[in-house]
Formats: C-alpha cells, structure tokens, sequence
C-alpha cells in the first residue's frame, strides 16, 4: 500500500488532518479492504510526525471502525465496508493535550479518577436525597406548571440566610438571589461587574474553568501566585498599582486546586489592598463547607460592597441536583435577579425545595458533619502515601477534597496524565490550573478518590516508568 505525504495545514490538529486524509483513502476505495498500512516508523517518516500523533491518529481510526490492528503484525483496513455517518463528537473538540485531559475531568470516564472534582457516589447521601425528593415531590407546595420565583424560592434563601448568619454574614434575604449553578452564577456576574478589555485578578493555580468563563467575556486576566503564606503582598501591590484590576476572583477556603485557605492575616492583608485599589472581589465559596473550622470569609469581614459572596451545593449534596446562590449588595442582587429573567436563569423550584428541606431538616449539617470528618481521616492516609512515592506537599493537608502535590524531580505531570489515561485512570496535572510552567510538576488530587489500592499501585507503576523513560534520554 502506498501512502502519501500530507499538506498539513495551520489552524488544525495534525491528528485530525491525518483522521481526514486516511478516512477519506478508505471511503475512496484507495485502500482494499484487509490491505496492510505500512509500519509505524514508516508512516512517521513519510508524514512527518511523531510516533504519539500518528498512535492518536490510528486510535481514532480504530473507534470508527476503518482499521483494525494485530498484536506484532501492525494495521489493517477493515473488513467492513460500513461506516459511521457523523463524525464522533469529540473529534470536533479542540485536540491540544491539555483540552484531551481536561474533557474526562467533566465527564464520567475512568473508573479511578484521583484527578477528579467531586465525592464519589458512594460518599453521598443518597438515600436522603432520594427520599427528601419522594418528599418534595408529593408536595402541594411544588408548582408543576409554573417558573420559579426569580430571586429564588423564599424558604430557601430564608433558610441560607440563617445559614449565613451563623458564618458571621448577616443580610437581608433579598441579597440573596439563587443560580442552577455556580458558573452560570459567575457567568451572570461577569455581565454586570466587567466590561471587555477590563483587567481581572486570578490566583495562579485556579480552577481552568475561571480562565475559560473570563475568555468569553473578553476580559484581560492578570494571575498573582496563590503560596501557603498567601501572597507576596509586595508583588500583589505591584500588580494592583500596575493593571487596576476591576475585579478578583478568589476561592479564600479551601481553594480549588491547592486546598489553602487565608488566614485572618492574609485575609485583612489582602482587603487592605483591593480595597485601596478599588479591586472588587469575588469570593468563590462552593468548598468551605468542608473544612473543619474555616476561618472567615472575606465577604463577612469587608461586607458586601467590597465582596460579592458565591456559593453551592453540588459538591457536597449532588453534582445532578444543583443548587448555587450569590450574596451581593442590593442594587447588584436586583441586576442579577433581572439578569436572571433575561437570560432564562431561573432556577429549577425542584431542586430549590430538596435543598430547602435538607437544611431546614437537619441532614444536610449530619451529612457535613460526616463529609469533613471522613476526608481528614482520607486525607491523611493520602498524604502519607504521596509522600512515600516522593511527593512534596508544600500545602499540606487542612481538609476538604484536594491535594496539590509537587512530583518527583524530572516527572512531568502532563506526559503522566496521558499515560494514566490509557489505562482509564484519570489525573488532573498542575498545566490544567494555570499557564506558569512551574505548575507542570505539580497534580491535584481528589483525596477522596485517592485513597484506593488500586489508584497508590498504578500511580506507583507509573512514576517507575516515567523515571525510567527520563534516565533514559
């Protein structure tokens, strides 16, 4: 069989172009059936890649079914002349490693995921949540045919308002306006708070789904280094003073990737400064619930005209049963609940009367109260076992889900990403959480997940593996 050199164009994964120009051989008729491609160096040679672009090429040939493959004897063109007749999906995604790696973070593939965001199922309570439902759903008080309240329902946010208070944040409940999720909470808060071309303060690592919410927005993203002292202040003013960041958007407990959270003294720091640079933040608070005695968050040590307070319930009750909510300043809560009606934002009454009945019931603090308990009880067996495989820690562990790890010397947490995924275990790598290429050492790791045999034993295997392949070369 011949196989020709291919043009490849700019603007498209090399990969993709290599699907394209092979699926198109074989509908073609170029290639027989059963005929044998060429060995991999071969095909490496005549296109000009890399022995990874061409295996993920071929791979992806394979799920549709165009080629098959031999054990020792290389590829074939399969036998069988049908062909799917739309493209998968994710072929039509972005294919960069990084967007490869992030796609099964969202998504259920893998059965370890010590990469992952959320509990597993079997740490949830499930039958509560179920039976609270049954409850719910039986109740006269559940309006079928009509659209939820636009601030939210008045029980639930009477409810987060004790809540709340019992945080040390008094309000008034109409500062508290309900969203069917956090990014969506985010999302509406960009809209009012930023305009494009605006500067907006992230912590570097953060959570990847900050830097792709603010890309929509237009916005230009100025990153200060989240550390266990908090910041170098000095730095941080030099930032303010230089860029005039109209907003920050900050997780101050347990922060999503490292799991820091600010000490009193970070966090007064910390005010003293946006607020003299008129820097509004944004306190992303979907993880405090899980710390075991959270120190105060920003929004109730400044007050709501210099914090806009965001918080959830998916990681500690159901990632499918979403219920978020934002605490603002009256006019910004009243430009949010009419950006709500606009942008068809109201929140699902169903799930709003489950999380209503689960906090005025009591199970959702039993729930908690179990939940904080189990994970430092995780977390420090996970810590311990990273350690002994040459983790670094320079976090440590206070609680809630995740663990940020600095790898041995000379891993490189992307390459062993991909490595896991083939073997359908799933890894967050520290590239996913931020551009500065210090991260490319680290990893996030779901305590929750990572406490299992069979995650220690393949991560184990992988590390030997990775350090052999760097002595290698």
């Amino acid at each position: 069989m011949f196989v020709s050199a291919i043009a490849f164009a700019e603007g498209t994964s090399k990969v993709q172009q290599i699907v394209e120009a092979f699926s198109q051989a074989i509908e073609n008729g170029e290639w027989a059936p059963g005929s044998k491609l060429p060995s991999v160096r071969e095909l490496t040679e005549t296109l000009g890649v890399s022995k990874f672009t061409l295996n993920e090429a071929l791979d992806r040939l394979r799920g549709r079914s165009l080629l098959t493959s031999s054990q020792g004897r290389g590829y074939f063109v399969s036998m069988d002349r049908l062909r799917p007749t739309t493209a998968n999906w994710a072929d039509l995604l972005p294919q960069d490693l990084l967007s490869v790696l992030r796609r099964p973070l969202a998504s259920a593939f893998g059965d370890l995921r010590p990469g992952g965001g959320h509990l597993p199922e079997a740490w949830l309570d499930s039958d509560a949540i179920r039976q609270t439902l049954r409850s719910v759903v039986r109740a006269p008080s559940l309006r079928i045919a009509g659209l939820g309240t636009p601030a939210g329902l008045l029980p639930l946010r009477q409810a987060l308002q004790q809540k709340l208070h019992g945080e040390g944040l008094s309000v008034s409940v109409d500062q508290i306006i309900t969203t069917p999720n956090t990014v969506q909470g985010l999302d509406m808060l960009m809209r009012l708070l930023a305009r494009p071309g605006d500067s907006v303060l992230l912590d570097t690592p953060c959570y990847f789904n900050f830097h792709a919410n603010l890309a929509l927005h237009g916005v230009k993203v100025v990153t200060v280094q989240r550390r266990p002292d908090g910041f170098d202040f000095d730095a941080l003013e030099q930032l303010l003073a230089e860029h005039r960041p109209s907003l920050y958007l900050t997780t101050s407990v347990l922060h999503n990737p490292t799991g820091h959270s600010f000490s009193p003294g970070q966090a007064f720091r910390l005010l003293q400064l946006t607020q003299r640079y008129h820097c509004h933040i944004v306190e992303d608070d979907l993880y405090g619930d899980l710390h075991p005695n959270p120190p105060p968050r920003l929004a109730a040590l400044a007050g709501l005209d210099q914090v806009t307070y965001l918080s959830g319930f998916s990681k500690i009750l159901s990632a499918n049963a979403r219920v978020s909510f934002v605490v603002a300043a009256p006019q910004l809560a009243a430009n949010l609940t009419n950006m709500k009606l606009m942008s068809g934002g109201v929140t699902s009454e169903l799930f709003e009367q489950l999380v209503y009945r689960m906090l005025s019931e009591g199970s959702y603090a039993k729930h908690r109260k179990r939940m904080v308990q189990r994970l430092m009880e995780t977390g420090g067996r996970v810590e311990q076992w990273l350690k002994r495989c040459g983790c670094e820690l320079p976090m440590g562990y206070e609680g809630g889900m995740f663990i940020w790890a600095r790898l041995p010397p000379g891993i490189n947490g992307e390459v062993l990403a991909q490595a896991a995924l083939k073997q359908g275990m799933v890894l967050a790598p520290g590239a996913l959480f931020g551009y500065d290429p210090a991260h490319r050492d680290s990893m996030r790791f779901n305590v929750a997940h990572s406490d299992e045999p069979q995650v220690r034993e393949l991560f184990e295997a992988l590390l030997r593996a990775a350090s052999l392949g760097s002595r290698g070369h």
